[in-house]
């Protein structure tokens, strides 16, 4: 190729080049910017730098996991509970009854603070649904009632539906969560969640949730 021509089609691709690149870097960084947003909003909870980072929440701000654990007195016990293998069972009771409904869930057993002993997240159980299942605990373990009965009272009870929407453990009451009890006492907490999406039902949660309790109870 003559050098003319090389010169002048590479002067071109130099023109080209410049004209491209301000648009290309400014799509760039506005793609980055979007993803940052995206990132913040899909996961309110994540602490973007350093332990103490905070999240913003309904009620205020949630420490981040990593700044809980560094807060956290080490080897906390947990409150009062089932022990470990009858709360399984109790876990396996809750997950063959949603099961003969078809019905794919996450099944918490968890001592009195709503602090996990046991989670079976069945298979197809989504993630959320673990989620779910760990405020209905928290339902129980700040109320000490079920979780549909809250709910109940918080359709008639306009602070407490407030109180429950600005917690940011709780935020939407469902029902699912029962407290487990032995003469009275509160000993542990059952909570399902899933269930409901399967054909809408929404008192499957409940129903899978009882057998695990009533398997508690029993022993």
């Amino acid at each position: 190729m003559p050098a003319v021509c090389q010169h002048s089609l590479e002067s071109e691709h130099v023109m080209v080049l410049k004209q491209v690149m301000p648009l290309g870097g400014i799509l760039l960084l506005g793609l980055m910017g979007a993803g940052a947003q995206l990132a913040q909003s899909s996961a309110p909870d994540a602490a973007p730098a350093g332990a103490a980072s905070h999240a913003e929440s309904a009620g205020g701000t949630v420490p981040s996991l990593a700044a809980t654990i560094a807060a956290m007195p080490k080897n906390l016990p947990r409150g009062e509970a089932p022990a470990l293998a009858p709360a399984i069972l109790a876990a396996q009771a809750a997950q063959a009854r949603c099961a003969q409904q078809g019905a794919k869930v996450s099944v918490l057993i968890a001592d009195v603070l709503g602090r996990p002993v046991v989670m079976l997240s069945g298979d197809g159980a989504g993630f959320r649904s673990q989620l779910i299942a760990q405020t209905k605990a928290n339902i129980v373990a700040h109320y000490h009632e079920s979780s549909i009965d809250v709910a109940n009272r918080a359709a008639h009870d306009p602070a407490l539906a407030a109180q429950a929407a600005a917690d940011p453990d709780i935020g939407v009451l469902r029902g699912g969560g029962l407290p487990v009890t032995r003469h009275g006492e509160l000993i542990g907490i059952v909570a399902v969640s899933g269930a409901s999406l399967q054909g809408g039902d929404l008192t499957l949660d409940e129903t899978c949730a009882r057998a695990a309790v009533a398997s508690l109870e029993a022993r």
